[in-house]
């Protein structure tokens, strides 16, 4: 047992000396006594917050319905139904789309419009509906008039490869890296559409894609053209299967990837899909 400090304190009383070995060692005795005693830190395991899902999107200018479903891997016609929005689907800069498809309920249906679906100008403040009619952007006047029916596909699309070069990136939507497949080319090789359909974005807007193409073949497929140099199409042209859309580039590419290459996507429902296993075999 360790002496105590009285004890220690009358044998210095004694001889007048300070016993410094003594004390040393009831200075030790103390500090292991109070940790034994002395309870373990807590410790706090504080699990990283959920994601937040974007739930809006503001339009701007020369947006579409088509290219803001890309964007957020949402099915054009859940995003349209959701927001009351009837084909050609037009929508106006400054408009707010509600982006949680599966959630939101279904709001009453606008009133057709005779326009494309490309956000050019705002209605007027007092009301939420469209017009009836609005004009298309100048550079985006279609082949045919604006009554005339698209050309989709009544079935799944025959798919056909839109460049002839080997794939340089494949396909790794399942971990975010790549919702298609990059193709090797020369600046200015030709970019054909891999099916039969109708262009429903055209423009360099989406962030990443550079100049892009988007054509839709049927209500359930639609296929996209990255990073050319050239458009060849316009939105609401009507396209034939291999018809040249545009010329391959670099455009949209990531820093230390300036290598000319075409961006190919396949979207099924609004998800992307893996191209290769629609595209025929070399």
């Amino acid at each position: 047992m360790l002496p105590s400090a009285s004890a220690f304190m009358q044998e210095k009383s004694a001889d007048g000396d300070i016993n410094l070995p003594g004390l040393i060692y009831i200075l030790i005795g103390l500090f292991l006594l109070s940790a034994c005693h002395t309870q373990p830190a807590s410790v706090i395991t504080r699990e990283q917050p959920p994601s937040r899902k974007i739930q809006q999107h503001r339009v701007s200018a020369g947006e579409t319905l088509y290219s803001i479903a890309w964007r957020y891997d949402v099915d054009h016609r859940l995003l349209a139904r959701v927001n009351g929005i009837r084909e050609p689907f037009t929508i106006y800069p400054g408009q707010q789309l509600r982006l949680d498809v599966q959630n939101a309920p279904a709001v009453s249906v606008t009133r057709p419009s005779r326009s494309s679906g490309r956000a050019t100008k705002a209605p007027p403040a007092a009301s939420t509906s469209p017009p009836a009619s609005a004009s298309r952007s100048k550079n985006q006047t279609p082949k045919s008039s604006a009554t005339s029916p698209p050309s989709l596909l009544s079935q799944a699309p025959e798919w056909r490869w839109p460049a002839d070069g080997k794939v340089i990136r494949a396909y790794g939507a399942a971990t975010g890296l790549n919702q298609g497949i990059d193709i090797a080319g020369n600046l200015g090789d030709s970019v054909r559409a891999a099916a039969a359909g109708q262009v429903v974005y055209a423009g360099s807007g989406l962030r990443g894609y550079g100049n892009l193409v988007i054509i839709k073949h049927n209500d359930t497929y639609l296929s996209a053209y990255a990073h050319n140099r050239r458009l060849r199409v316009a939105e609401g042209d009507s396209v034939k299967a291999q018809e040249v859309i545009a010329e391959m580039g670099s455009s949209g590419t990531a820093s230390g990837e300036n290598s000319v290459r075409l961006h190919f996507e396949i979207r099924r429902n609004g998800k992307p899909v893996d191209p290769i296993r629609y595209l025929p075999k070399r």
